[in-house]
């Protein structure tokens, strides 16, 4: 079975269609413990807002939408203390429907069966400090359908690198997300498959942010980017406790291009 294809449709125009607004639209988050100054993200565009719903985990946020079946975005508090407690952690995969989303709403298994696309994690399975958050990973609400290699080799070398990157600095806050831009988006199921996806990191100790962006297709490498600059791509306020001068600060990320290295997701 291959992953259908919708032409703009009325799907499409809901999240991508509509002008943005200065009024934050996105549900308050319940875990502000995992967001730089408490404060989640903002969505601007108030077709994307529709159907969202914050959900809280012990290590990790999710922003879910039940438009697309997919986070919105997953934010992390990520500590040198859960990345070493991860390093000593097996992995065993639970890969499972989120059970406090309506169904008419949530992602089930049998969406990606035979798919072609991975699962793949928006909080990463390596970032996980116990059996408790490794399980809660596995949440269909942490994933977006992802290219395979993608997934296992480009986007496991940018995951490896924020832990490094977390480890060195004591700690970051970290958002990872799918970007729904263009004319022509695909589904598995009744999930839509992103067209791209990113990932945010801030460095309190740097007082400085940067951010990896790449296109949700085989080969594809990715590119940095400042906050700002992505902010302006997806149409989300990611770290609104930043001003914009903060936000245009880049961060030092190590380079992640041409290289192909097998590691956890």
């Amino acid at each position: 079975m291959f992953p259908s294809l919708i032409r703009f449709t009325a799907l499409a125009a809901l999240l991508l269609a509509g002008a943005a607004t200065a009024t934050p639209l996105a549900p308050s988050s319940s875990c502000p413990q995992h967001y730089l100054d408490g404060q989640p993200p903002q969505i601007l565009n108030e077709k994307m807002a529709r159907s969202t719903k914050a959900l809280c985990f012990d290590v990790f946020g999710v922003m879910h939408s039940g438009v697309t079946r997919t986070p919105l975005w997953s934010a992390e508090h990520l500590t040198a203390k859960n990345i070493r407690s991860a390093e000593d952690l097996s992995r065993e995969d639970a890969f499972h429907a989120e059970k406090a989303l309506p169904a008419a709403q949530r992602a089930e298994l049998a969406d990606y069966a035979r798919s072609g696309f991975d699962r793949g994690h928006m909080a990463p399975n390596g970032d996980m400090p116990d059996r408790a958050s490794q399980y809660q990973s596995f949440t269909l609400a942490n994933m977006v359908p992802q290219e395979a290699d993608i997934n296992r080799h480009v986007w496991a070398t940018i995951e490896g690198a924020v832990r490094k990157m977390a480890k060195k600095d004591g700690a970051l806050y970290v958002i990872t997300g799918p970007a729904f831009i263009g004319s022509e988006l695909r589904k598995v199921g009744k999930v839509l498959v992103p067209s791209h996806l990113y990932k945010v990191v801030y460095s309190p100790r740097q007082r400085a942010g940067g951010a990896w962006y790449v296109a949700n297709l085989p080969d594809a490498q990715p590119s940095t980017m400042t906050i700002a600059q992505l902010e302006r791509t997806i149409g989300i306020n990611l770290v609104p406790s930043l001003t914009e001068r903060e936000k245009g600060a880049m961060l030092k990320l190590p380079s992640t291009k041409g290289r192909k290295r097998k590691g956890q997701s």
